[in-house]
């Protein structure tokens, strides 16, 4: 990480896979570790979970959020981790001010979406740590346009993180680590990457139209939807690079992408 602080920040969506990956180390935390590696010290991480929905939109308002193990029938040692950083009331009253319908939780604590990630990328745990819900009412569109709103605050000092995972089925998934990838996630998998790179954005959008088989590779849309966010805060003048990808589990994906300028 470069020893500076930076106002501005490329807005990423990271694929977070299973609770285990934050006690492992593979390729993908070292992923994580190496990425903040270059850099610089963002004034406070905005992390769209897939794993707080809500009627209607809240950001996190506690100094001291507790973490949330939100998983069951794992591990002892993973219930054991503590990555508690600080959170920062002053900041999502900024948020909640400048972007029309985000509301406080003064109480809510920070899901595993936004601690078994960040504690890779800054294990120091000396950075503000925050988290936005998804709001259930809303529809695809409008999780798009609300990113939309969101990047306009990328200047302030903030690194906007939208976790989840575009290819998300639990329901076929493996619980072999090494288990081969699934045809059909990987051809999911490569519909994505390339509809990314060409920056088919209305089509990533509207991917109950577009996405051939999407009940298969999304049966739920919470890991999804903050990819959405993330390509929000995406225009004309960028691009969208692929910083990551593996399958995990058979059907996991873990792409991961950066809105460059």
């Amino acid at each position: 990480m470069k020893d500076t602080i930076s106002d501005s920040f490329n807005p990423i969506f990271i694929g977070h896979g299973s609770p285990m990956n934050a006690i492992v180390v593979n390729n993908y935390t070292l992923f994580l570790s190496n990425y903040t590696r270059t850099i610089a010290i963002p004034k406070a991480i905005v992390v769209i979970t897939a794993h707080w929905q809500t009627k209607g939109t809240f950001i996190t308002g506690n100094d001291h959020p507790e973490q949330i193990y939100d998983f069951y029938g794992f591990p002892d040692e993973l219930y054991k981790v503590k990555y508690n950083p600080i959170g920062s009331k002053q900041v999502a009253e900024l948020i909640s001010s400048e972007i029309k319908g985000i509301s406080i939780d003064g109480s809510r604590g920070i899901d595993h979406a936004g601690w078994a990630v960040v504690k890779h990328m800054f294990p120091e745990q000396n950075i503000p740590l925050l988290e936005i819900s998804l709001d259930i009412n809303l529809n695809a569109k409008q999780h798009f346009q609300l990113g939309q709103q969101l990047g306009k605050l990328s200047n302030k000092g903030f690194l906007f993180i939208g976790s989840g995972n575009m290819v998300h089925n639990l329901r076929d998934i493996s619980f072999n680590d090494n288990e081969k990838p699934f045809q059909w996630a990987v051809d999911a998998d490569l519909w994505l990457s390339d509809y990314l790179n060409n920056t088919k954005i209305n089509e990533l959008i509207e991917y109950e139209t577009f996405f051939p088989d999407f009940r298969r590779s999304i049966p739920t849309n919470e890991h999804y939807l903050p990819l959405l966010y993330i390509l929000g805060m995406y225009d004309q003048r960028n691009k969208i690079k692929t910083i990551y990808e593996e399958i995990q589990n058979g059907s996991i994906s873990m792409r991961s992408i950066e809105v460059t300028p």
